[in-house]
């Protein structure tokens, strides 16, 4: 009997010891445990596109930034809004004026100092949009040096080129290897014979074909041109597509049917989202969907971002100019499927906040969020009260609340 049970127990030794050097490699081999223990990882990657309007400077917002020593700085304008402009993975803007050197000057022909694209460049966009009615207030000349001032500061342009034959949209890739192409248009004035005018004033062939411009009298003409422009991105391997427009009619509250007709031609080729601007005012928002199915959220109007337009420079009916917002759209990007698998929008709305006196303002943009109660600019100014209702005017008119 106790010779059988050596037996059995030497046996249950070496069923316990084959049994470990079995299971055992499956979890501790020390050259393929990252391997058999780590998750696999996750081809979806979750993605926050934020845009801004019009980024303008008058002469007063000039004289506001002036330093003692002739310098000028803008930072303090973005100090509230610059967390949520680096929390997204790519922020664009609107670049309303151009960098076209000394002298500085405000409306109607627009000169910002360089110091404005380094301000930009430090809240945290990373593309400027050059499509506007003013990107050729310095003519061709200062075209160029808008270019090589933003590149300067790390920015990618969409909206303007230096050599007719760059592509006609700006690349940008995120931290989590989507690419990402966007691409800028802005309307034509009328003009006689077919020539191209940008805010009243016909321009030269040959800085005509450095711009993104478009006709509302020959739309489709342009969006085949955008439509060859989204495929050229999409075959160098752009993922998702933007497209901004500069366009419909100055301080009006909603979309024309010209915007409205645009954006569903626009929505119906191989789009992702539309943001827009000019209008000065905030514009309602929707989302399109196309004859296959696939959601584009659409931004008619973003609004200023900050400008001295306002109730006290062009009167009460004007005040709406004083806000902007933060479009934002959330995507899901499957990366091995390369398709967008869910997509949403929302907006924090913005205002400028204008106070002080004797010709020296101070100029600070001010998301209307859950901390507008505590805002120490409003608190400073006493301005609340303005704050509010512009909040309540935009959480109307976005309609994404």
């Amino acid at each position: 009997m106790k010779n059988n049970k050596v037996i059995v127990t030497i046996v249950a030794v070496i069923v316990v010891v084959v049994g470990a050097l079995v299971v055992f490699p499956l979890f501790y081999d020390k050259d393929d445990n990252d391997k058999q223990t780590a998750m696999p990882k996750s081809d979806v990657v979750d993605l926050q596109i934020l845009c801004v309007g019009d980024v303008m400077a008058h002469r007063a917002q000039l004289n506001a930034q002036l330093q003692s020593d002739g310098t000028y700085s803008f930072y303090n304008n973005f100090k509230y809004v610059k967390e949520y402009i680096t929390a997204a993975d790519v922020a664009l803007c609107n670049v309303e004026t151009t960098f076209g050197g000394a002298p500085y000057i405000g409306y109607p022909n627009f000169s910002s100092p360089d110091e404005l694209a380094t301000a930009l460049a430090d809240a945290g966009f990373d593309i400027a949009i050059t499509a506007n009615n003013h990107m050729l207030d310095r003519g061709r000349t200062g075209l160029f040096r808008t270019i090589d001032v933003l590149r300067g500061n790390g920015f990618k342009i969409t909206g303007s080129v230096e050599d007719s034959a760059e592509p006609r949209y700006a690349m940008y890739e995120t931290g989590d290897g989507v690419k990402l192409a966007a691409i800028a248009y802005t309307y034509q004035t009328p003009s006689d014979a077919g020539a191209v005018a940008i805010n009243g004033s016909v321009v030269s062939g040959e800085s005509a074909a450095l711009i993104n411009s478009f006709s509302y009298n020959d739309i489709d003409d342009t969006l085949s041109k955008i439509d060859d422009a989204i495929s050229e991105a999409r075959a160098e391997g752009a993922d998702i597509i933007i497209i901004y427009y500069h366009w419909g009619e100055e301080y009006q509250n909603n979309a024309n049917l010209w915007q409205r007709e645009i954006a569903q031609k626009t929505a119906e080729m191989d789009v992702d989202m539309i943001f827009g601007s000019h209008p000065h005012n905030l514009q309602e928002t929707e989302i399109i969907t196309t004859e296959t199915g696939k959601q584009v959220p659409v931004f008619y109007s973003m609004g200023n971002f900050i400008s001295n337009q306002r109730a006290e420079t062009l009167g009460a009916d004007k005040r709406k100019t004083e806000t902007g917002c933060m479009a934002r759209v959330f995507l899901k990007y499957d990366k091995q499927a390369k398709i967008v698998t869910d997509i949403s929008m929302d907006a924090i709305p913005t205002w400028v906040n204008r106070y002080g006196g004797s010709g020296k303002y101070t100029y600070a943009i001010v998301p209307l969020d859950q901390n507008i109660e505590s805002n120490e600019s409003l608190a400073t100014s006493g301005n609340l009260h303005r704050a509010r209702a512009a909040w309540e005017e935009a959480n109307g008119l976005l309609g994404i609340y």
